[in-house]
């Protein structure tokens, strides 16, 4: 765990009376720090996280002097209680707040205080992951994604993240493959729509190999596609390419949604996970039941698979997985990160009727009422595990 605890203490204060309750107090920490005291040469540089522990009170002017020199945050003020630390950090923090700038003060029992600045320090690292990173737009949303606008401005404020156009390249760099090229890739493939799929597996792995080169290309980290552009350029599907190419640690979705491709960007970042992409089919407020569904999830989201037609075309290849029953977060953020939406629930069964894009899936959700009233378009992302302080901490 990479954190630095950096110090603020009042000179009027005994230095041998307050080394002794640092010593004390940062005996109860968990994790393995690097005590910079008073040097803030590093600071916001050198660490995942870094902690400013208040130890006294009339630290205030000291801390309006130095944070000029401190960025943006936001910043941990963490405190004993101890001779006016926990005032001070209060004033510190809604000084903070005046200038439109985040903070939190780190004060409890020790159970507490670990707890915090594990999350914190975990949520952190993964802000400092997505500094720099691209992520691809194949191509413009889709023309249904009325509300799924996006500011590109914005997300390379608060995220650190360029969005990169990208137009032609991936039917340019298309080549043939063959039944078998992709059979090595991923395993004897079982069918569920007999010959039309298993002749659409070879284009569909074409695909694959061309989003990959573009991936490379331009340094991506992820990227969304106007995936069903391609079901009349070259009469096949994405979803085989999307599926691996999630698996292999890339965010990759689909029909260009930007918003929905931050919010999986946000989630493998934070939890280093994929995240699957689907809308609600059926919603029943009464039992908080929701079906999710689309035609392309994760590899490494699922405990088996199988291909059939993609749903809304009848060609193409499209996934059918199976994801584990269980605890799971579902997560939206809007394009432009001024909203989010964060609930957790169960994974309660899986199902495969004909009449919906083949991976589906059925949650029970505590928050029906925001899908029907309220919702940040129709994409929403589901992730593996009870996480959603995790999540609002990040985008809050």
């Amino acid at each position: 765990m990479s954190v630095a605890i950096y110090t603020l203490t009042s000179p009027l204060h005994d230095e041998s009376a307050v080394a002794g309750v640092t010593r004390e107090f940062l005996s109860t920490l968990d994790c393995t720090y690097d005590f910079c005291g008073p040097d803030y040469a590093g600071f916001g540089s050198s660490h995942d996280l870094d902690l400013i522990y208040v130890r006294t009170g009339g630290t205030e002017g000291l801390f309006k002097e130095l944070l000029p020199k401190l960025g943006g945050g936001p910043f941990y003020l963490l405190t004993s209680g101890k001779s006016n630390s926990l005032a001070a950090s209060m004033e510190i923090l809604s000084f903070l707040r005046q200038q439109g700038l985040k903070g939190e003060i780190l004060h409890g029992d020790a159970e507490y205080v670990n707890a915090r600045i594990a999350l914190l320090h975990q949520v952190e690292s993964a802000r400092r992951k997505m500094r720099g990173t691209r992520l691809g737009i194949i191509g413009k949303p889709s023309d249904w994604l009325i509300s799924s606008g996006y500011d590109p401005v914005t997300v390379r404020q608060k995220l650190g993240v360029e969005l990169v156009s990208i137009m032609e390249e991936v039917l340019e760099a298309l080549e043939p493959s063959t039944l078998a090229d992709a059979a090595i890739a991923c395993g004897t493939p079982v069918y569920e729509s007999g010959q039309n799929v298993q002749d659409a597996f070879p284009g569909a792995w074409s695909l694959y190999k061309a989003l990959r080169k573009v991936v490379e290309r331009y340094e991506l980290k992820g990227f969304t596609i106007r995936c069903f552009d391609l079901l009349t350029a070259v009469k096949n599907t994405g979803c085989i390419a999307l599926a691996r190419l999630n698996a292999e640690g890339y965010v990759a979705g689909c029909e260009g949604d930007v918003p929905a491709m931050l919010s999986m960007y946000i989630g493998r970042s934070l939890l280093g996970v994929s995240g699957f992409q689907a809308n609600p089919s059926r919603i029943d407020p009464k039992t908080g039941e929701i079906l999710f569904a689309h035609c392309t999830v994760p590899f490494d989201m699922v405990s088996r698979y199988a291909f059939d037609t993609h749903f809304e075309s009848g060609i193409g290849v499209g996934v059918r997985g199976h994801v584990p029953e269980g605890p799971v977060t579902v997560f939206k953020v809007s394009g432009d990160l001024s909203r989010h939406f964060a609930a957790e629930g169960e994974l309660l069964r899986n199902q495969s009727k004909p009449d919906l894009c083949r991976t589906q899936v059925v949650l029970q959700l505590p928050e029906t009422a925001y899908f029907l009233t309220n919702p940040i378009g129709n994409h929403h992302i589901i992730l593996p595990g009870h996480c959603r302080s995790l999540l609002e901490a990040l985008v809050e």
